[in-house]
């Protein structure tokens, strides 16, 4: 949703050889950039925020049904995921939205085609919404990992308690399943966590050391977008039969040097 939002801007600012700034209507001053800009930053916050919540729950989910699988036979059900992928949906909007209320300004980026919001500013007021975004992604990328290292270690448990010698394969197999989903979803993390520190680095130094810098603020929001282009190719290779036969290959050989 993201991509097909954000790309045809992109497209239609190389087409007419124009900033974002320029193709819309101009904002309320002189200073502040043009519609179709301050709606391009608001894109941008929106879908770096909103899928690292969604990959919480999946780390939520994943550490309730192996640490806690009675409270989430009870409790946790698809009307409960539908209504927190909705909620989260909401909650992002609302506070991606807060530029637009004048917590934070937008920033067009060379060379045109980029707008975000700016992380260095000399009005206090200006830089409150790029250190909560950055706050809120640090206690994000903190809590994915607590969950999955947790996970990990509920998993290792359960391996270590499957019986070895003189049993069938099949009650042998440490649950693969979840295995599959839990290394997936630790790729999923490490790319997420690579490609959302140096956001929030540059939001953090632009705010408090007063380090103004356009281009590594533009390679920190490449890092940003290149998160949403390869999580779909990494979901889409791992989930082939191919790759977990290797995956699954290379553990047992692991296994049985040990």
């Amino acid at each position: 949703l993201g991509k097909c939002l954000i790309s045809p801007i992109v497209l239609a600012a190389y087409a007419y050889n124009r900033s974002l700034s320029e193709l819309g209507p101009s904002g309320r001053t002189e200073s502040e950039p043009g519609v179709l800009c301050q709606l391009f930053a608001f894109f941008m916050a929106f879908f770096g925020l909103a899928p690292t919540l969604l990959l919480l729950t999946m780390a939520l989910e994943c550490w309730l049904s192996l640490g806690h699988p009675y409270f989430y036979r009870r409790h946790v059900t698809r009307r409960l995921g539908a209504t927190l992928g909705l909620v989260a949906a909401g909650l992002c909007a609302l506070f991606c939205a807060l530029p637009l209320l004048g917590f934070g300004m937008p920033m067009q980026y060379c060379p045109g085609t980029w707008c975000f919001i700016q992380m260095a500013s000399n009005r206090p007021h200006q830089l409150i919404f790029p250190v909560l975004y950055a706050t809120l992604m640090g206690l994000l990328v903190l809590a994915i990992g607590a969950c999955n290292v947790s996970s990990m270690w509920h998993l290792y448990s359960m391996a270590r308690r499957q019986p070895h010698r003189g049993t069938p394969a099949a009650a042998a197999t440490p649950r693969m399943e979840e295995f599959d989903h839990l290394v997936l979803l630790g790729l999923m993390t490490v790319l997420f966590t690579i490609c959302s520190l140096p956001l929030i680095i540059r939001a953090y130094m632009g705010a408090f050391a007063d380090d103004f810098n356009e281009t590594a603020d533009l390679r920190a929001l490449r890092f940003l977008s290149v998160n949403s282009i390869v999580d779909p190719w990494v979901f889409i290779i791992f989930r082939t039969s191919v790759f977990r036969v290797f995956i699954h290959r290379v553990c047992r050989k692991l296994n049985s040097r040990r």
